[in-house]
């Protein structure tokens, strides 16, 4: 059991209070000021302090491209078909990788885990918390959405193999065709299961039944999209099938900010602490992020980590409110936002009884360069507290 006294808390979804907190069986269980620790409670005193919920992170790699390995600990990509849409990160992730510690340190407590984009269909996507030792017990959900990516990273490296797809266009078309399939193959199920048919049922496929929470609009889409017209290859496919999508990377958004407004899928932003490293980055600026949330959109901020390293998203946050995001929406954008689009804002993303205790308390304001944590609380646990 934990008492927080005296913190200057930001619920993100009810407000700013100066009150208390109880924690006990990893949930928050009351929150007020009347309330009394009990005499058993640990009792950390927030005074001057800003108690937050833990950060989460959209979209990143964290735990299949190892600290410092190299090959030797690069498992993101299965670079030996364009769809693989059957890969879950859960066989992939090592929690031991120290870049977990360094996220728990920078405040980030819950993360979604991608595959990379060099498959047309990458895999499966998982949300998790930042500590722990197996991956079994960090998991929030799974899947939380299914990776799909355009543009130059599966035309680089399937394209030198003199293989599909070198073009947009055989991007596009792989998508189309094996999402037509397992929409074919979960009608042919579906059919067998209300006529008792086991005889006739489909013989089993790994792909199309991991596509299936796809189709069923129970995980969305997470489309790898850095250009304009790539954003809207993913939509265009997304309408045609039905489906949910939120756009990933989105590094052109400013440019079309009205047509993505009038669509309303979910954004997620970044990294945009990084070098224009391809073509498709030449637009690439910190303001995409103000530019789509202050025109309404409800926007999430990635790392992409490693690309840029976890425990940064914080610093990502207050870059992009120094161009133009409103600071309470760049909360917002690595709390409440990435919870709803992964489907994780039940338990996680804000302050509220009932919801896991996930808190982070720093000694000032998270977006300055030289704040601290001072504590990281994952499900009810301290998991890190800073040395005086």
């Amino acid at each position: 059991m934990i008492f927080i006294k005296n913190g200057t808390i930001n619920t993100v979804t009810k407000g700013i209070i100066n009150s208390n907190i109880l924690i006990d069986n990893k949930k928050i269980i009351e929150i007020g000021d009347e309330i009394v620790a009990p005499l058993d409670a640990q009792v950390i005193d927030a005074k001057g302090c800003v108690v937050l919920p833990g950060f989460i992170d959209a979209h990143t790699h964290l735990g299949l491209w190892e600290d410092g390995m190299g090959v030797e600990g690069a498992d993101g990509n299965e670079e030996t078909d364009p769809v693989t849409p059957h890969l879950n990160p859960i066989d992939g992730i090592n929690p031991m990788d120290r870049n977990f510690t360094e996220a728990v340190q920078g405040g980030i407590t819950a993360v979604c885990t991608t595959p990379g984009s060099a498959n047309v269909m990458g895999g499966q996507c998982i949300a998790i918390k930042t500590f722990g030792r197996i991956i079994d017990k960090m998991v929030i959900k799974n899947p939380v959405a299914a990776k799909i990516a355009f543009g130059e990273n599966p035309k680089s490296v399937y394209g030198s193999d003199d293989k599909t797809p070198q073009t947009r266009m055989a991007i596009a078309a792989l998508i189309r065709e094996n999402l037509k399939k397992a929409e074919e193959y979960l009608e042919e199920v579906e059919r067998c299961e209300l006529e008792e048919d086991d005889d006739s049922k489909p013989e089993y496929d790994i792909k199309y039944e991991s596509l299936m929470p796809v189709l069923k609009r129970q995980i969305p889409l997470k489309a790898h999209a850095h250009r304009a017209d790539d954003m809207f290859t993913a939509i265009r496919i997304a309408k045609e099938f039905n489906l949910r999508l939120t756009l990933d990377h989105c590094t052109e958004g400013h440019l079309v900010v009205d047509e993505l407004v009038e669509e309303g899928y979910p954004v997620i932003v970044g990294p945009s602490l990084s070098e224009r490293s391809k073509i498709e980055l030449r637009n690439l600026t910190f303001e995409t992020a103000g530019i789509l949330s202050n025109a309404g959109l409800d926007v999430c901020l990635m790392t992409d980590h490693p690309v840029v390293p976890i425990q940064y998203l914080s610093i990502c946050a207050g870059i992009a409110i120094k161009h133009g995001m409103e600071s309470e929406k760049a909360l917002e954008a690595i709390t409440i936002n990435p919870a709803k689009v992964l489907g994780i804002d039940n338990k996680v993303g804000s302050i509220e009884v009932g919801k896991d205790a996930d808190i982070v308390i720093w000694d000032n304001n998270p977006f300055e360069i030289n704040s601290h944590v001072l504590y990281t609380i994952i499900d009810g646990k301290i998991v890190y507290k800073k040395n005086k």
